[in-house]
Order: C-alpha cells, then sequence, then structure tokens
C-alpha cells in the first residue's frame, strides 16, 4: 500500500466523538497551529523585579493575587506597570524594576490614638486602636512609637505590619519580628500613628456578599455577625469580595478603581524614584461607589459605571457617571460643563465596558450598548446592540483586529459592528467542565503576536485559574490547555505579553521555551493528539510497521532536541487504545497496544508494530531546550485480515 499522510486539520475539536472528528485533532496543552500546523508555545521567563516594601512579600514579587495589569509611558519615557492585586497595589517603572507600593492609605490616627500591649516571650503584640475599622489581612504602618522598655524597640514598631486577627472594634493583634521580654511594658508612647490602608480584597468570588448574605445565621466577618436580612458592617462588602481593578492613565497619571469602592488617583513625580500613594478622589461630588472606571480616548472624560448618583450614598448598579471634559474633580452637572449620568435599562447591573473603534462598548448582564460622544447637551449618546445575552465576568472581553470577543456564560460571542455567536468546536468541552461561581475571576487576553484571544478559567473542581482556551482569530481555530495565571496583558510598549501567576510574578511569554518561573528552570509539557482515524479501509485490520517523521525543532536552545510520536492503535470506537473486549482478538493485545518512540532531529524511520482498525497519533515533548513544529508524517500500512 502508499504510504498513508498523517495531515490534519487545523484546530482541536470536541463537539463530537473522536471517530467523528477524523482527520482532526482531538486534544492538546501548550500547543498552538500557526500556518495550518501544530506547535509547541512559546515560553515564560520571570520579570526580576522586587517590592519597595519593609514587609517583604512570602513568595514572589508582591503581595496577594493580581488581578489587573495596565501599561503606559510618560513623558519622561518612564514605562510604568500597574499592578492591582487582591491585597495591595503597585507601580513598576520598566522591566526589571522596582515594584512601589502606592496602596491608598483609608484612615491615619491621631497621634497617641494607637498603643501596644506585648506578652513575655511571644511574638504577638496587641495593638488597641478605638474604631480601627481594619480586617484581618490589612497593612498598617506605625509611626512616631517609642521602645517598649525591652527588645521591642522604635525600629522595631515603626514600620509595616499586617493585621493577623482582630478581636474587637477597638483591637487586633499583629507579629512582631522579636519576641518580647519581660522588660516590654510601655504602650509606644503618646505619639505613635497608625497609618491604615485601604481594607484587603479576596482571592475568591464570594456569593452574595451584603444584605441577606448567607444562610439564616448570616454572614460572619472578623468579630462581627450579621444576622440575615440585616446590613452588613461597613466596608464588608467590599473586603470579603473577590477583589478587582480597573485602571486608566489619565495623561501621565492613573486613575484606579476597587470594584466596589472610591476613586484613586495617582500622579507621576519628576523624581523616577519616588513613587507616591494613590490618594481617594472626593472633590466635585466625585462618586463614592464604583464598580467600573475608565478615561474615554474622546475629550478625556473620567467615567464611572455602576456607581451611585448625585447626591446619593446608594449604588445604582445600572448608573452611568462622567466628569467633565478634561477635569476628573467635576461630576456635577451644570450648564458650564459636560458631566452628567444616564441609566441603562436592560438588565440588573452593568458588568464592564471598554474602549472599542469610535465607541465604548458596554455590557450590563443581558445585554450590550454602545457608548459614543455627541457633544454638547447630551454629551454622551447610548445604543442597545443586542439584548438576551450574557457575559461571564468583567475581565473576559478583549479587542483584536477591529472585533470585540466575549466569552458568556455558555457560550462565546463576538462584535464587528453586529453581535454574533462565535462558533466554537470546544463549547461543550469548556463549558462542561467550568466553575461559574467564580466567573469573576475569569479573563481575557490578546496575543497579537499569534493572531490569538485566551480565555483562561477555572475548571469545575477547582477554585483558581487551572485553564484556557484559545482562539486563533486568523485560522478561525480552538486548542486548549492547562495554565495557571492570574492576569494577562499583550503591550506592545513591554514586547512580550504578560501575564501574573498565583506565586506573585510577573512573567513574559513567547521568551524562550522552558518555564523560567523556577531556578532552573523547567521544561514545559506539551502535546497534540489527533482524533481516531481508519487504518487502511476502516472495515479489515491494518498493520502499521513503519512511521515517517516529519518535524522541525527550530528555536530549540538544545544541541539535540526530541519529541514523543505516540500510535494509540484500536479494534472498536468503544475500545481503549490498545486493548479489546472482543477474545477473538486477545491474542493481538501484545503488538496492538499503545507504543511511544523517540523521535530526534535526524530521525528518517521509526520501525513500529501496530494492528487496528483506527489509530490516533499525539505529538509530545517534556524536556528542556525543545522547541517543535510538526509537518506531514507518513505511516506505511499492510492490510491484516479482518480478525
Amino acid at each position: 500500500m502508499p504510504l498513508q499522510k498523517l495531515q490534519f486539520r487545523p484546530g482541536v475539536n470536541r463537539e463530537s466523538t473522536t471517530l467523528a472528528n477524523e482527520g482532526g485533532w482531538f486534544e492538546s496543552d501548550k500547543v498552538r497551529f500557526r500556518s495550518g500546523s501544530a506547535e509547541k508555545i512559546g515560553g515564560w521567563v520571570a520579570d526580576t523585579g522586587t517590592s519597595n516594601a519593609t514587609l517583604a512579600p512570602p513568595t514572589g514579587s508582591f503581595w496577594g493575587v493580581c488581578r489587573s495589569l495596565w501599561n503606559w509611558i510618560t513623558l519622561s519615557s518612564y514605562n510604568l506597570l500597574g499592578v492591582g492585586t487582591n491585597l495591595k497595589f503597585y507601580i513598576q517603572n520598566g522591566s526589571g524594576g522596582t515594584f512601589y507600593d502606592i496602596t491608598p492609605i483609608r484612615a491615619t490616627t491621631a497621634a497617641g490614638d494607637v498603643t501596644f500591649a506585648a506578652t513575655n516571650g511571644s511574638t504577638t503584640l496587641t495593638v488597641t486602636d478605638t474604631a480601627h475599622g481594619a480586617q484581618a489581612g490589612d497593612f498598617v504602618t506605625y509611626s512616631g512609637a517609642v521602645s517598649l522598655g525591652g527588645v521591642i524597640t522604635a525600629a522595631v514598631l515603626n514600620k509595616e505590619y499586617r493585621v493577623v486577627a482582630v478581636t474587637s472594634n477597638n483591637v487586633y493583634t499583629i507579629t512582631s519580628t522579636v519576641a518580647a521580654n519581660a522588660s516590654d511594658v510601655g504602650n509606644g508612647g503618646s505619639a505613635t500613628v497608625g497609618a491604615y490602608q485601604i481594607t484587603t480584597g479576596s482571592d475568591v468570588f464570594t456569593v452574595s456578599v451584603g444584605w441577606g448574605a448567607g444562610g439564616w445565621g448570616g454572614i460572619t466577618t472578623g468579630y462581627t455577625s450579621t444576622g440575615w436580612g440585616s446590613p452588613a458592617p461597613a466596608g464588608v462588602g467590599l473586603g470579603t469580595q473577590l477583589r478587582l481593578w480597573s485602571q486608566s492613565n489619565y495623561g501621565e497619571d492613573l486613575i484606579f478603581n476597587p470594584r466596589g469602592g472610591g476613586l484613586y488617583l495617582w500622579e507621576t513625580n519628576a523624581n523616577p524614584n519616588i513613587f507616591d500613594r494613590g490618594t481617594l478622589l472626593t472633590a466635585g461630588d466625585t462618586p463614592d461607589i464604583c464598580n467600573f472606571v475608565m478615561v474615554s480616548d474622546a475629550s478625556r472624560f473620567v467615567i464611572c459605571f455602576g456607581v451611585n448618583d448625585y447626591g446619593s450614598a446608594v449604588q445604582n448598579p445600572m448608573l452611568v457617571r462622567w466628569s467633565d471634559q478634561e477635569d476628573y474633580t467635576q461630576w456635577t452637572p451644570a450648564v458650564t460643563n459636560q458631566a452628567g449620568s444616564y441609566t441603562l435599562s436592560h438588565g440588573s447591573q452593568i458588568v464592564t465596558a471598554m474602549q472599542a473603534r469610535q465607541e465604548i462598548l458596554v455590557w450590563t448582564d443581558s445585554a450590550i450598548y454602545s457608548m459614543q460622544y455627541l457633544g454638547a447637551p447630551y454629551v454622551w449618546g447610548f445604543q442597545i446592540l443586542g439584548d438576551n445575552l450574557s457575559i461571564a465576568s468583567p475581565n473576559v472581553a478583549v479587542t483584536a483586529n477591529n472585533i470585540t470577543y466575549w466569552m458568556g456564560v455558555d457560550k462565546f460571542y463576538m462584535y464587528s459592528g453586529r453581535v454574533e455567536t462565535l462558533p466554537c468546536t470546544l463549547r461543550s468541552y469548556v463549558y462542561n467542565d467550568i466553575n461559574m461561581s467564580q466567573a469573576f475571576q475569569f479573563f481575557a487576553g490578546t496575543n497579537e503576536g499569534f493572531n490569538e484571544v485566551w480565555w483562561y478559567y477555572c475548571s469545575a473542581n477547582s477554585t483558581t485559574i487551572d485553564k484556557y482556551v484559545v482562539y486563533n482569530y486568523l485560522e478561525r481555530v480552538w486548542y486548549y490547555g492547562t495554565l495557571n495565571r492570574s492576569a494577562w496583558l499583550d503591550s506592545p510598549l513591554r514586547v512580550e505579553p504578560m501575564a501574573t501567576t498565583y506565586g506573585s510574578q510577573l512573567v513574559y511569554h513567547e521568551t524562550g521555551v522552558d518555564d523560567g518561573t523556577t531556578n532552573p528552570p523547567s521544561p514545559i509539557t506539551a502535546y497534540v493528539q489527533s482524533s481516531d482515524f481508519d487504518i487502511g479501509d476502516g472495515h479489515n485490520f491494518g498493520f502499521v510497521w513503519r512511521l515517517i517523521p516529519d518535524v522541525t525543532f527550530d528555536g530549540s536552545t538544545v544541541t539535540a532536541p526530541t519529541l514523543d510520536f505516540t500510535v494509540r492503535p484500536r479494534q472498536f470506537p468503544g475500545s481503549n487504545y490498545g486493548n479489546s473486549n472482543n477474545p477473538e482478538v486477545i491474542s493481538t493485545v501484545s503488538y496492538a497496544g499503545q507504543r511511544t518512540y523517540n523521535v530526534q532531529q535526524f530521525t528518517e524511520q521509526v520501525y513500529v508494530r501496530i494492528r487496528g482498525r483506527q489509530m490516533a497519533f499525539k505529538v509530545s515533548s517534556d524536556t528542556l531546550g525543545t522547541a517543535w513544529q510538526l509537518g506531514v508524517p507518513r505511516i506505511e500500512v499492510r492490510p491484516d485480515g479482518r480478525r
């Protein structure tokens, strides 16, 4: 028989059985398709920057799980990156630069309001501060304190600490860097000042936070229990929900917002080594509660979505408000300015918004709107583009090649002037193994260098991101895999796409061929497996005795890169690979089982012994320094009877 080519359609399809998808790919991990061929994705390396805080993070470069990245360049050519985590907010100046902690301060005590109590032989310090408002996990910095009389000196006290436990409205504990001795009996003096950073957030999504939350017993946060149907304590809603940030540069400065919180401004400093903390915007009736903020490209308005109305402290999740043009301090509408507001009608809450071509797209939980600048007196106009649709979370929409894509609660969508369902060959695979209760963790990102849109999500049994699915909009194909990431940004200002890990590291993708977050680097396990295809005519058994590889190792960093070819025969569609439920063919199992063959750069042919009616073909690699792209391998088959 002539040689049989193993040439498969690009992309992975799991919308039918493996045999029904004959001629295509069925499984993948860390593999992409380029020019129709499967290849291993690029590697990644960790950014070398460290935090400037005196309280160093336990792992990585910053405290917490990052959920937001934003990159911009100032007039002084500072390449700035905003990093919002569930615990803090940072600014980094350039790749490898220091992560400066600019987390805003929510409250500063008067001198002497804070006192300390130590226990001999213990590192636990009890702090008394009337109505401190802190919760476990918050950060506070002390200044002006004096020694407690022993080893707990002023130098030990006057630094940043993290609240360990809250025992009452007025008392909490921290952990000292040294254990107290019997001489530590003072209270820190009458000049001690405590500066409390804004309340930290959760790294997982908590369902129903606020009024009526939880079961019959209500919710318990720190030291406070709230009965069912009672208002949550001040700060509970913000502090216990998943911390998501929205941010946008206002010229050289940055406006940022923790979802459900206020608006903050960070201003650049002429000295590149001075990074002041962000400050709360309060002037001109600035919104106190906001779910999402952005700065418009048209005429530079600051726009808030899901905010409290003028003169009200109650959040309206369907309300859009914008500041005056070029003035983020003026939010009260008047005939002399362009500040204003608009309440959307379709849906129950605004989920997110995005700047697109000549319009801003606004998603509610059931519709999508177009927001366009009209000029005075109406300023901004709104048109509904689609109704009875969905969006999974605030960060799952992305624009690539002038088309906007997003992930819904049960399918994918695209907008190119009209709203359409995005055909997906992995829809069942994704939505049958997904944890929608953690949908607010999901996020999307582009990889423009390879014409890709990536969605990261939690699998059904996971509360952290562990899977991804990719749409290649140039080749219009899908593929998927496993990877732990918490945020993504494809920015040309730093050349490579950026992402953050759950280990609090910033990493640069498409760099090298290995996992550079470890020392030494670790190999990346990548594979792609075909659907079943007939060996010969599919009726009679076929005997495969020779395989001719076709693969390139361009980009590999080792002198002898290798990968594995696995051939997986099957007698019937319902049987396992390499096995049979038919007693008549049990004798063939000894040489009908799946076999793996190592292929090197100059391997001309591989002799195999495989017998079956159908076969699946797998390419995999798990060695350091290996990059590969598959061509069109061939197999040689001999007819082998019907039994």
